[in-house]
């Protein structure tokens, strides 16, 4: 028995574009499911989708859409399960992090982690939910941090809305067991993707501490 097949299963990635993202969807496309990748750079979502073609035998369809929008989330869902009648598993991923001690950090630049990093979870979870209900279960993942549980000094923002993504996991896994859907979060250390890649770059020092 394959514990890993998902063959037939319709998978949707928010951030799908690069990163983490991009190599859940590589793992869950060699596993067998559909995989939608998803996020606000059209073109970038496109290449990815080219690049995972090439690597793997499994299918992607990249979609645009701007998760901390709801209505462009509701048109999103509505898409993916008018094109594949089935939505069964959701990795919401998608996150960014504006860099700067809280005492610099604008109420805007405040809002734009949230919404992106934690809204975006809750709404892209929320509508979904009704899919999942009626084909019997689905499982969702939401990617949160180390910052979850230790914080950040040069993101608070960013290690804020990730502690808030383990609490959205824990209350919509309490909140939905009944209807068979799983709600469970990974919290991932340091790993080499363009964010992080930037945050050595924008913190000083922090290449070193990284590589010591």
């Amino acid at each position: 028995m394959n514990l890993f097949d998902l063959t037939g299963k319709i998978a949707i990635i928010t951030g799908g574009g690069s990163g983490i993202g991009l190599g859940i969807a590589k793992g869950l496309a060699q596993a067998g499911a559909r995989v939608v990748i998803v996020g606000r750079n059209e073109e970038k979502l496109q290449a990815a989708a080219h690049t995972l073609a090439e690597q793997t035998s499994g299918e992607f369809l990249p979609l645009g859409a701007d998760v901390a929008d709801e209505r462009q989330v509701e048109s999103l869902i509505g898409n993916v399960a008018d094109r594949f009648a089935r939505i069964d598993i959701l990795f919401n991923n998608a996150g960014i992090s504006i860099r700067k001690p809280p005492q610099e950090m604008s109420l805007d630049e405040w809002r734009s982690v949230m919404d992106i990093n934690l809204t975006s979870a809750f709404l892209v979870s929320k509508a979904v939910y009704p899919a999942m209900k009626q084909a019997g279960g689905g499982k969702i993942v939401n990617t949160g941090s180390m910052a979850s549980l230790f914080g950040a000094a040069y993101a608070a923002a960013y290690a804020a809305s990730k502690g808030g993504v383990v609490q959205l996991t824990k209350s919509l896994a309490l909140a939905w067991a009944a209807d068979n859907i799983q709600v469970n979060a990974i919290l991932p250390g340091w790993f080499k993707t363009e964010m992080t890649d930037r945050a050595r770059v924008e913190i000083p020092g922090l290449g070193e501490r990284v590589s010591a």
